[in-house]
């Protein structure tokens, strides 16, 4: 099993930033993409960035240019920086890990985002 803890979630006006974080721990060894989703009241959840153990990235259209996804494989640790935030961002962001080696998905429970205009 793993476990995944994210913070950085808050409320901040348009055209601000946050920082979210997300650390791993447990059976961590054969984890490989991390991630980033996020689900807006009334819809689906969606990707929004990813990384790879290796460093590939990526992005939804919507973030591109304005979130930025990165990793510290030392502390089990990614990250999204979100720059220009706009009201369509507000979301409950939720980190993903997937464990290569039995194809299973790991979720957090989310922290919310939430984008004032």
């Amino acid at each position: 099993q793993v476990q995944l803890v994210e913070s950085g979630g808050g409320l901040v006006q348009a055209g601000g930033s946050l920082r979210l974080s997300c650390t791993a721990s447990g059976s961590i060894f054969n984890i490989n993409a991390m991630g980033w989703y996020r689900q807006a009241p009334g819809k689906q959840r969606e990707l929004v960035a990813a990384i790879t153990s290796g460093g590939s990235t990526n992005y939804a259209d919507s973030v591109k240019g304005r979130f930025t996804v990165s990793r510290d494989n030392a502390k089990n640790t990614v990250y999204l920086q979100m720059n220009s935030l706009k009201p369509e961002d507000t979301a409950v962001y939720y980190c993903n890990a997937e464990d290569s080696s039995i194809q299973v998905d790991y979720w957090g429970k989310g922290t919310l985002v939430t984008v004032s205009s």
